[in-house]
């Protein structure tokens, strides 16, 4: 029987903002966007929630929106999660083949005997096991083992862990604005799959996602991830420096980013000048952008010098043939692009997220690259849609139940 089109949500509960986006996945695994929604974020601070009540509102705000907008009533969410609480290391397992060839089952084994040997201490859980490589009898560089004969079989996974108390506040804010969890994904690696292209995770690739709180970091070679980390550095550093120097208001601050901040002095003019509002009631006044410039460029450079310092720390200084990609909302400042590769000696691009199409021109746009990235995460996790069921459908949705296997260890812990 032929499936019908299904509904994913996306849900990006970030610093400063939380976006909601509705998807109809059809038959032949196409994602169209047909509602999206946005609240700003008032309850996050460098990605970890500080403020229940406030999250929940703008969670339901962002999820009314996208509701009204798609036409379908939302009951199930795919949600990412980052911060400096996220964590990973790398991991080594190994099983016998008892058939002399690489069965499903045999791969599961293997990456489990991996996770198995991470040691995780007791206030965090494992958020994901990514394989990187698969080696048969001494075989290296396979990615899909299954069908290979051979009697030994090894993995090479990528771990990524996070605080239970993280987790659970996000998961409990959800709950409370009357959704379901159906996963919890890495932010950086949600990005990651609506910004990267394949050629570059293939050469050696460094995924920067530059958001209000955070610097989510997500390193690619040959073709899966291989490192990832998270700065607690990010867009709203940028506008508590500039509301500090031009003796503003916090919002004006943010407003005087978006519509004047340039990320390099020598791209502007002495001539150039701007108006900022002042506080207390006192006059308005012009300055020159070169002011400006001075406040964004020291801060712009530290972040990237700390990506730097993330990539030799990484062992990928020189490997990273394709690159750095910049995205989140804080790369639209003009000249971030080539202020990253000033610092990093790197050729770099700004990241959309591509891969998607009915309303694609609205989600074009780097600030939606975690909430794209998390539905095309969800078509892509096993393609498996027939195996554990889609989250909702035009007349409301269905609530799901086979992707939360993964997590109820979780569920268990937090309730």
């Amino acid at each position: 029987m032929a499936r019908k089109e299904h509904i994913v949500v996306g849900l990006d509960i970030g610093t400063t903002k939380i976006c909601a986006i509705v998807a109809e996945v059809t038959e032949n695994l196409a994602v169209n966007i047909i509602g999206v929604g946005s609240s700003p974020s008032r309850g996050l601070r460098k990605g970890v929630i500080i403020n229940i009540e406030s999250t929940v509102e703008s969670i339901k705000k962002a999820v009314e929106e996208a509701e009204l907008m798609a036409a379908v009533q939302i009951n199930s969410v795919f949600i990412g999660i980052a911060g400096s609480h996220i964590s990973s290391e790398t991991a080594h397992g190994v099983v016998a083949l008892k058939r002399h060839e690489v069965f499903r089952a045999d791969v599961q084994r293997a990456v489990e005997t991996a996770r198995c040997s991470a040691v995780v201490s007791p206030d965090r859980r494992v958020l994901h096991v990514l394989p990187r490589e698969f080696i048969v009898d001494a075989q290296e560089g396979i990615r899909e083992p299954v069908g290979i004969s051979g009697s030994r079989l090894e993995v090479d996974v990528h771990i990524v862990t996070g605080a239970i108390t993280s987790a659970q506040n996000l998961m409990k804010c959800v709950n409370r604005a009357g959704l379901d969890v159906v996963d919890i994904v890495l932010q950086p690696l949600a990005s990651s799959e609506a910004v990267l292209t394949e050629e570059e995770k293939e050469l050696g690739v460094v995924m920067v996602d530059l958001g209000g709180g955070t610097t989510d970091l997500a390193f690619f070679s040959e073709g899966s991830i291989s490192h990832s980390a998270v700065l607690p550095v990010g867009g709203q550093h940028l506008t508590s420096d500039m509301q500090i120097g031009l003796r503003t208001s916090q919002a004006d601050a943010e407003k005087i980013k978006i519509r004047h901040g340039v990320a390099l002095t020598d791209m502007v003019m002495d001539t150039d000048t701007l108006e900022v509002p002042s506080v207390g009631g006192r006059p308005p006044r012009a300055i020159s952008k070169r002011v400006l410039t001075d406040i964004i460029e020291p801060r712009v450079e530290e972040i990237f010098d700390l990506v730097g310092r993330e990539i030799r720390r990484a062992g990928y200084e020189g490997k990273l043939a394709a690159g750095a990609v910049i995205t989140g909302g804080t790369s639209l400042l003009e000249g971030m692009p080539d202020a990253a590769e000033r610092v990093l000696d790197l050729p770099v691009r700004r990241g959309v997220p591509t891969g998607v199409g009915g309303l694609r021109d609205i989600v074009s746009h780097p600030m939606f690259a975690t909430g794209v990235g998390l539905i095309l995460h969800a078509r892509r996790m096993d393609h498996q849609f027939e195996k554990v069921g889609f989250l909702g459908s035009r007349n409301g949705g269905e609530r799901s139940g086979g992707i939360l296997d993964r997590i109820k260890g979780w569920a268990i812990d937090f309730f």
